[in-house]
Formats: C-alpha cells, structure tokens, sequence
C-alpha cells in the first residue's frame, strides 16, 4: 500500500507531461528564433576565413615564382658570361690559326656563343616581363586580400555582438530545455522501474 502512494505521489501525469513538453518546445522555438537571428553570419565567417587562407596560399605561390623567374635570370646572366668569356677565347685563337678548317670551326663557336648570348638575353627580357605580370597579380590579389580581412572583421564582429546580445537568452533556455527533458525522462523511467517491481 505504502509503495503505491509514493508510486502516486512521483508519477508525472500526462498533464503536466503536456505542459513540460509544450515548455520545451516554447524553449526550442526561442532557440531556433536566437539562431535565426546570427543567420547566415556563422557561414559567411566561415566562407571568409576558407577564402583569405586561399588567398594567402595564392599570394605564397605568386612570391616564390616570383624567385624563381629571379634565379633563372641569374642563371641566364651566368651563361652570358660564359658565353663571352668563350668568345674572347675564341677571338685569341683566331691569331694563332694554321688552316681554314680550324678558322671556320673557331666562326661558328664565334657565332654558336653569340647566338646563346641573344638567346639568354631574350630569356632575361622574358623573365623580367613574367615577373612584371606577377608583381601587378601579387598588388591585385593583396588588394582583394585586404578588402576581404576587412569584411571578415566586420561580419565577425557583427556575429560576436549578436552573440553577447543573445549569450544568457540562450544559456537559459539550453539550462530550461535540459531540466525539461530529465523531468519527462525521470518520470518515464520511475514508471517503467516501477512497473517492473509490480511484476
């Protein structure tokens, strides 16, 4: 007898089962209305954040190419030297030439080597136009990198104002929705339990 009155007492009834469940949805519908509200922000910070980090890889790549183009110049000045350091080696032979055989090889070197010179110079030239192009996509991509950091402040910091403005709204219904949920889940669990020890 003694166990069915408190079986009585701590049973929920579906009243008030109806009552804790409209509450909660009362609660999860705030809920939804706070997260209405940041709206798409959360995303766009997101979308903002994945972008500058794109941009910056980006930007990365543009600077070593850019000390690439730089080495291959040198590279290219290197061989110029050479090339005329051949060309003065060549023109000294020319003196001492016993043949005409010796004479025409020592004119095509002659001319091998400065054909090599104009073909450096020209990747030089090729270089230096490929590390203009970079320099103007590097100031056009730090531009949109800059303009995209500072929409990226502000939409964070529109995000963090709705954010505080809604922090203790949703901390207590979040606290609300979890007390909800353990009354209707004790209640269900009492009456199972005590539905066991009855048989």
């Amino acid at each position: 007898m003694a166990t069915d009155k408190q079986s009585a007492e701590k049973e929920i009834t579906v009243e008030e089962k109806l009552s804790t469940l409209y509450q909660l949805q009362t609660m999860m519908t705030e809920i939804d209305k706070i997260k209405t509200l940041r709206g798409e922000l959360p995303l766009e910070v997101q979308d903002l954040e994945d972008e500058i980090a794109g941009l910056e890889t980006r930007l990365q790549n543009y600077q070593a190419e850019i000390k690439e183009f730089e080495a291959s110049v040198v590279e290219q000045k290197h061989k110029i030297t050479e090339s005329t350091t051949l060309i003065d080696r060549y023109k000294a032979q020319l003196d001492n030439v016993r043949n005409n055989r010796e004479f025409d090889n020592l004119s095509k070197e002659i001319e091998f080597q400065g054909l090599e010179i104009e073909f450096s110079e020209k990747k030089i030239r090729e270089f230096g136009e490929a590390v203009d192009a970079k320099k103007k996509d590097i100031a056009e991509l730090t531009e949109k990198l800059e303009g995209r950091k500072a929409d990226l402040v502000q939409k964070k910091s529109e995000l963090e104002q709705i954010i505080s403005e809604t922090k203790q709204d949703d901390e207590k219904l979040q606290h609300g929705i979890g007390q909800r949920k353990r009354e209707i889940h004790c209640g269900e669990e009492y009456h199972r339990r005590f539905r066991f020890i009855q048989s």
